[in-house]
């Protein structure tokens, strides 16, 4: 298709053409960037040369695409403002129909990278739902499923209650009691609220516990929250095929434009808005480029990749009264970060005690702790 539309755009005199075709070119390579990424990473994940492991190889590659991207775009962008000035004239009859081919190669392409319409399924083990600010158990009575959320959507987090089927619960009452970790006991009391039963009272931060839930005169049954942690700063993310999407949806954009710019040159002798859509995919291009380089960047200088999760770990440690006197947090790999954390406490602790606080967050793959005696004097 790179061919045909280079080939095409030069013969029938279409820059946007040529433009949309050296730019699928580099979705090629970039693809192949991507899958060599991949392949090098995991035939040397255990080599002992890599101290955090071959993570961040992806994130590398994601930067080379970017900047072929930016390289690119410069490219579009020269050659479209020169044609404005040296216009040609444009066999539209057979440009079109090549830029529509084009359109549908990309459309094709992301449909495969997306997985084939066999969509991805990141479920946790629990019967997580579509909002990510809950954590949902599905419990079974004999007669009904009850799911068990804990809500915090922009609110306070409290326990509700409601029917599998999203029937009406009025007539039903509920409470769960926690158990953590430590033994601690709290006991929430459910309160009706139509087609759900929520607790009165906040749950207090860790969410990871055991829950005894008691629906009417069923007996309490056992469910186990873990603390979910869902990264705002792209800790997930796999910038390595982030980067091959990126490409061709870019193509997919620039076709977008190409037809429209052919379109208008055809129907109303604007030939000046074939290359002013070749402008405009650079640009596109050029934006995409921008967010690809910004953030693979910072990972691969081990820029801190979720200020929420430092946070979180800054009162997991300090929740007893110890101070966090240092914390770095860098991301190793899509869904894998580390941290090196350094406590100073009044008691005698070892690294061990920390480390066991901060296994609920599973997306810390490697962590430090260095502990030292908190000499500081109350003022």
């Amino acid at each position: 298709m790179m061919i045909a539309e280079i080939v095409g755009g030069l013969l029938f005199g279409s820059i946007a053409l040529v433009a949309d075709g050296l730019h699928m070119s580099t979705h090629a390579g970039a693809l192949l960037l991507a899958a060599v990424a991949y392949s090098y990473s995991r035939r040397h994940a255990h080599d002992a040369r890599f101290t955090f492991g071959t993570g961040k190889l992806g994130d590398l590659a994601g930067f080379s695409s970017a900047i072929v991207l930016a390289m690119i775009a410069a490219l579009i962008g020269y050659e479209s403002i020169a044609r404005i000035f040296h216009p040609v004239s444009i066999h539209f009859a057979e440009a079109i129909p090549i830029a529509c081919l084009g359109l549908a190669v990309n459309i094709a392409s992301a449909w495969l990278l997306s997985g084939g319409g066999h969509g991805h399924h990141h479920g946790h083990g629990h019967g997580r739902s579509a909002d990510h600010d809950s954590d949902q158990q599905v419990i079974s009575s004999a007669d009904k499923d009850w799911v068990v959320t804990i809500h915090e959507n922009d609110v306070p987090p409290r326990f509700r209650i409601s029917s599998g089927s999203g029937a009406d619960v009025s007539t039903q009452t509920a409470s769960i009691e926690t158990v953590r970790p430590d033994g601690a006991r709290q006991l929430f009391v459910l309160h009706n609220h139509g087609v759900y039963l929520e607790s009165g009272d906040t749950i207090p931060e860790p969410h990871a516990f055991t829950a005894w839930v008691r629906v009417g005169d069923d007996q309490a049954q056992r469910v186990d929250f873990e603390e979910q942690h869902h990264s705002h700063a792209g800790a997930h993310r796999d910038n390595n095929m982030r980067a091959a999407i990126v490409h061709v949806a870019a193509d997919a954009a620039v076709s977008v434009l190409v037809i429209v710019g052919l379109l208008l040159a055809r129907g109303f002798g604007w030939l000046w808005m074939d290359p002013l859509a070749g402008i405009a995919g650079a640009i596109v291009i050029a934006s995409w480029s921008y967010g690809l380089v910004r953030d693979t960047g910072a990972i691969l200088l081990d820029m801190n990749p979720d200020r929420e999760l430092a946070a979180k770990l800054r009162a997991t440690v300090e929740q007893e009264g110890d101070r966090l006197t240092d914390l770095h947090l860098w991301r190793l790999g899509p869904g894998h970060l580390a941290a090196i954390i350094c406590v100073a406490t009044k008691r005698e602790r070892p690294a061990d005690y920390y480390r066991e606080q901060l296994r609920r967050y599973r997306v810390l793959s490697h962590v430090t702790v260095e502990v030292a005696a908190d000499k500081s004097v109350a003022v």
